[in-house]
């Protein structure tokens, strides 16, 4: 699907069939063939496929071929589920136009242009003053799920340090289930991180090659310089954030091996608390017939006394040592 639009004083329109102005900025999704055919025909230039947009290599991600630039970054769509899907966008600029290649929705996208469409002050005259938008589009986006990952980070912390429950084996499955939930937020935060620093080169690369062209407008230099700034800053807090998980993983399951170790620690506490009245039973159960408190009148309550005895001492020794 194709999307054209067009610079109309000062904000952005989409383009009708039948517009006489060049548009600045063309958004391709999940393109057909015959639309990469269109995009050749008009500009030149071969979009790239989604294999090639998803290659990891720097070359293949951020070159200029046919008098275009090329430059792809990692996007994540889904955000407000558990699991964010990972899409590959590739940004061309070829002159004064813009031409995005993506495939699926992404809500920035989507939240740029309900912005560009109104009068707002801003200039979207060219294509690079539209990628520049997307951009901030983009990383306000990631800004909010951080935020929004911090938050529930704390709820998780709060569980894991905080937990009521008095049952160990209750409290054991309930510790085993946030391990989870750590394992699924600490994903989250890679994909976030992964996201930025593909940002972080895309306006490396642009602010480098319009350095060596020597055009960047004053508006244009700053917009670069606040991308940059926002996307260190926001990879720093990505990077708290995931340092912090690895800190609850850690102490969840040091928790759980805690919790272990108590219940194998009362098991044994109370093996050897039985073993003297087990020596008891055992000598008096033997058969021999020279056993002279056998013949006693009260062997037997002797004998179970002793072994009360024997059970009690360890039990208060276990006790004083704070070992129960």
């Amino acid at each position: 699907m194709l999307r054209n639009y067009v610079h109309n004083l000062n904000h952005l329109a989409l383009a009708g069939e039948a517009a006489t102005t060049a548009p600045c900025w063309i958004d391709v999704i999940s393109p057909t063939p015959s639309e990469a055919v269109a995009i050749r025909n008009e500009f030149g230039i071969e979009i790239p496929t989604r294999d090639e947009m998803e290659d990891i290599e720097l070359s293949a991600r951020l070159y200029q071929e046919d008098g275009a630039t090329f430059m792809t970054a990692t996007m994540l769509t889904a955000l407000d589920a558990e699991d964010p899907v990972k899409s590959p966008v590739t940004f061309i600029l070829r002159g004064r136009t813009l031409v995005t290649v993506r495939y699926g929705d992404s809500s920035p996208f989507d939240a740029f242009t309900h912005r560009a469409n109104r009068p707002n002050g801003a200039t979207w005259s060219s294509g690079e003053m539209v990628m520049l938008g997307l951009l901030e589009a983009i990383i306000d986006r990631l800004a909010d799920v951080l935020e929004r990952l911090g938050l529930e980070i704390d709820a998780i912390s709060r569980e894991v340090f905080r937990s009521k429950v008095a049952k160990a084996s209750k409290k054991t499955r309930d510790l085993q289930a946030l391990i989870e939930q750590i394992g699924g937020k600490g994903d989250f935060v890679t994909a976030v991180r992964e996201s930025l620093v593909s940002i972080s080169r895309l306006v490396a690369y642009h602010a480098a090659l319009a350095a060596d062209e020597g055009k960047p407008g004053k508006e244009a230099r700053q917009r670069v310089k606040l991308l940059q700034r926002d996307a260190a800053s926001l990879g720093e807090h990505a990077t708290f954030l995931s340092g912090k998980i690895t800190f609850l993983l850690d102490a969840t399951l040091g928790l759980i091996n805690l919790e272990q170790n108590q219940i194998i620690k009362i098991f044994t506490v109370a093996s050897v608390a039985f073993l003297p009245p087990t020596l008891v039973a055992s000598i008096y159960g033997m058969n021999f017939e020279m056993m002279p408190e056998l013949s006693l009148s009260f062997g037997y309550p002797l004998s179970i006394g002793i072994m009360i005895l024997s059970a009690l001492m360890p039990y208060l020794y276990f006790k004083r040592r704070g070992w129960l």
